[in-house]
């Protein structure tokens, strides 16, 4: 059983203001993301891939940023929160692993690139 003494009570006015908060963040994150997309494409090709795959790995961690604080908003206790947020850096860890890689990948993909267009640079 859970202790008492390491419930939490929220008020559901502060509940929902804390809902509204994540919600207009993600739409104002959301919003910049596109932008910088937009920025980013107009940028030549190859460094366009690169800035382009640095996005989309940006979005998809702050959509799983957004999704764990939706989550830790309905904890019921302590214990909940500890598990929520164990679970969320293990998945985090390797997903960051996994994003070094693709990244590193497609850098020295791309730079292999740079060098056939341009060998003066190298």
């Amino acid at each position: 059983m859970s202790d008492p003494k390491l419930a939490m009570e929220v008020p559901p006015q502060v509940r929902d203001f804390a809902v509204k908060s994540v919600d207009q963040a993600e739409r104002a994150i959301s919003s910049f993301l596109e932008s910088a997309s937009k920025s980013v494409a107009m940028v030549p090709s190859p460094m366009n891939d690169v800035g382009q795959q640095a996005l989309a790995i940006t979005g998809k961690n702050l959509k799983a940023s957004f999704e764990h604080a939706r989550k830790l908003m309905n904890a019921k206790d302590i214990n909940e929160v500890m598990q929520l947020q164990t679970e969320f850096l293990r998945n985090q860890f390797g997903v960051a692993t996994e994003q070094s890689k693709q990244m590193s990948g497609g850098i020295a993909y791309t730079g292999g690139d740079v060098a056939k267009e341009e060998p003066d640079l190298i």
